[in-house]
């Protein structure tokens, strides 16, 4: 079966870049004759050429699909036959991804979760669900869908756009002022009865999930994050993993801008284009990660003077990146 992965990069250049850095991070490990890489773009001018050179581009026009998050609704008018990965573009790749095509072979709309019936998940859960007459639903993170594209899939996505019309009727709760994916998509698929694969850590993990701190090197697939056992205060309850190494990391848009992700974009493409040497490892240190980690070293060292003065503050994330 023809197998695919998808990132969606529309709207700012930004998100090509991302795109980009994705589909390096792919080609890294993985085979582009035997899983192909799809890039679905506003703005292919800014697809560099070594990217060109073996990446897919399906081009659309700028908000065919909508915005914000509602272009992942509409995943079943893009995707080709076969079976299709999502991932957003804030993602990196650290292995070959075979084995999460197998994984989720034979279903036709799937995530990577588990299941909620009650608390809080962008709105009151158990509320939402009896206006359905359901008990339960999948929770999980967008950075991945699945999809294998045939017409029930097409149904899962037609009630998925029906129900973002719905959104604020419903109940849910807004992500940055728009209708947020996961929520819709959870909804869609437990009312066509699709199952998400269970999380077992191995697939996909982020700097939220895991906020201990983290080590990457996508030129070599090291990688691990930390969510720090209990009582430590950072410790993510609804987290059971301790310790992963997952074959995608996600880094949810904000951990784009720190120095782990920017120096390895940096070494990735170098090391692509044959030129990662211990001066480019040196530029690398240099340039990006040596000044961040100054700064942040600078904040912490004046940190207690700043309270003294200004008063205590929350910790930026950014300080608890290592």
């Amino acid at each position: 079966m023809q197998r695919q992965v998808i990132t969606l990069a529309t709207g700012k250049k930004l998100y090509v870049d991302l795109a980009v850095n994705l589909a390096r991070s792919f080609i890294r490990w993985n085979d582009h004759e035997s899983i192909s890489f799809i890039i679905v773009t506003d703005q292919p001018a800014f697809i560099p050429a070594d990217v060109k050179a073996w990446a897919k581009t399906i081009v659309i026009e700028e908000g065919a699909f909508g915005l914000g998050f509602s272009p992942k609704l509409h995943l079943d008018k893009i995707v080709p036959a076969g079976q299709t990965l999502f991932i957003d573009s804030d993602c990196l790749i650290f292995g070959n991804i075979e084995l999460i095509f197998n994984q989720f072979l034979g279903n036709t709309v799937s995530v990577l979760g588990g299941y909620i019936s009650d608390g809080e998940w962008f709105g009151d859960v158990k509320s939402i669900l009896q206006q359905f007459n359901l008990v339960q639903m999948p929770k999980f993170n967008g950075g991945i869908y699945y999809l294998e594209n045939n017409a029930k899939a097409k149904e899962v996505y037609e009630t998925a756009r029906d129900l973002e019309k719905r959104y604020d009727e419903i109940g849910f709760k807004r992500l940055r002022n728009r209708p947020n994916d996961e929520v819709i998509m959870a909804l869609a698929m437990q009312l066509h009865q699709m199952q998400p694969l269970i999380d077992d850590g191995t697939t996909m993990s982020d700097p939220q999930a895991c906020p201990g701190g983290y080590k990457i090197d996508v030129v070599s697939g090291e990688r691990w994050l930390i969510n720090p056992s209990k009582p430590h205060p950072l410790h993510q309850d609804w987290y059971p993993f301790e310790k992963v190494q997952p074959l995608i990391f996600h880094f949810l848009g904000y951990y784009t801008k720190h120095y782990p992700y920017q120096r390895e974009v940096f070494r990735l493409e170098h090391f692509l284009n044959q030129k990662l040497n211990w001066l480019t490892e040196l530029q690398a240190k240099f340039e990006i990660e040596w000044p961040e980690k100054i700064k942040i070293s600078v904040k912490n060292t004046f940190r207690p003077v700043y309270r003294k003065i200004f008063g205590i503050r929350k910790i930026e994330k950014s300080e608890r990146t290592v």
